[in-house]
């Protein structure tokens, strides 16, 4: 599967050349916001007033890219909450009007599916359409979705794909109570070397075209992995096996992208993984990009095909250890030791 087109809201200015020529910015809140277009040349403002944040940022996202890309043949779309927010302000107004005659926004906006059902009314896409909630894996399941569905397609064929997560006031303040966050503000050029409880929440939007024509691709997705509840010595296994089923070595891997995210708690599991590969082996971190969240694996395959087209090399927000353009990148992302994910990207040229 290639990657053809790709577009990104995020805490950081993706959605325009900013990032790309270098830009870096700097959070110092609880949470990482992020920074949204306008909008206007997007979504009607009839249609605007009435979005909420995630199916907003979504379709911020994906409509430029159906703009630039004709004829796709579907949408697939990973979210872990979708429109959280609004949700909670539909099951609030069932209390407020005691179950009488509620008003239809909060409900429509609410569902998981509620974005890719918003970008198949405006791009009159009647192709195939689906949503994939599986928590922090929402994302790799809507890339095994669309790696399916163009290996069963003979003829060339695209897909939009991506993933989007909104912070919302209620599910942040239940994953802080659970100590998923920290409690003191943590500056994102610091994020990663903080050796305490709990990361920092990020949100955004990243989409994605992909087909299984390999012209005027990016990047190439070979394959990708899901683990639950994996030991050390099972992760490696697998780990092995995934690479001996792709005709690779660990030595073939330039680079490692990784979800470390200042957590102390879980931040050893890609020290773990680390070990596994050659000494030699460079990486890189992406979360101090755009904090943490449940589907951040879809901005770390933003920022790898950007990696693999040789941009981002000198950037001011890239941390670890990167001196050459890669050719062959590993990400490697977990949630909380529960949930591992693993996909293998390589350069078209390669």
């Amino acid at each position: 599967m290639y990657i053809k087109d790709l577009s990104s809201i995020s805490p950081q200015i993706t959605f325009t050349d900013e990032f790309l020529n270098g830009d870096f910015k700097i959070h110092t809140n609880t949470f990482y916001s992020a920074i949204e277009p306008s909008y206007s040349e997007t979504i009607p403002s009839s249609l605007l007033r009435r979005m909420g944040k995630a199916v907003r940022m979504g379709i911020g996202a994906a409509m430029p890219l159906i703009e630039r890309n004709e004829k796709l043949d579907g949408i697939v779309i990973g979210t872990a909450n979708g429109g959280l927010e609004n949700c909670i302000n539909f099951l609030n107004q069932i209390i407020d009007y005691d179950e009488g005659m509620l008003t239809p926004t909060h409900f429509v906006q609410s569902t998981p599916n509620a974005l890719a059902g918003q970008i198949a009314l405006m791009s009159k896409n009647t192709g195939y359409n689906v949503t994939h909630v599986n928590g922090a894996l929402a994302f790799e399941n809507a890339l095994l979705d669309a790696m399916m569905f163009l290996e069963l397609n003979e003829r060339n064929s695209s897909l939009i794909i991506g993933a989007v997560e909104e912070i919302s006031n209620y599910n942040y303040n239940i994953d802080q109570l659970a100590n998923r966050y920290k409690e003191e503000c943590v500056s994102n050029d610091k994020l990663i070397e903080t050796k305490t409880n709990g990361s920092v929440c990020g949100e955004g939007s990243t989409m994605f075209v992909v087909t299984n024509d390999s012209n005027n691709a990016l990047a190439k997705i070979v394959d990708l992995k899901q683990i639950n509840f994996p030991t050390k010595s099972e992760l490696e296994i697998k780990l092995n096996q995934f690479f001996i089923d792709n005709e690779l070595t660990l030595e073939n891997i330039d680079l490692l992208v990784l979800g470390n995210n200042g957590d102390i708690q879980f931040d050893f599991l890609y020290d773990d993984v680390k070990s596994f590969f050659p000494a030699d082996t460079e990486y890189v971190y992406y979360k101090n990009f755009v904090g943490d969240y449940r589907t951040s694996s879809a901005f770390a395959l933003f920022l790898t095909t950007h990696l693999l087209n040789g941009q981002l090399l000198n950037h001011a927000g890239i941390e670890g250890n990167l001196t050459k353009i890669p050719k062959t990148i590993l990400i490697y992302n977990q949630f909380e030791g529960i949930q591992h994910s693993l996909i293998l990207v390589k350069s078209v040229e390669e």
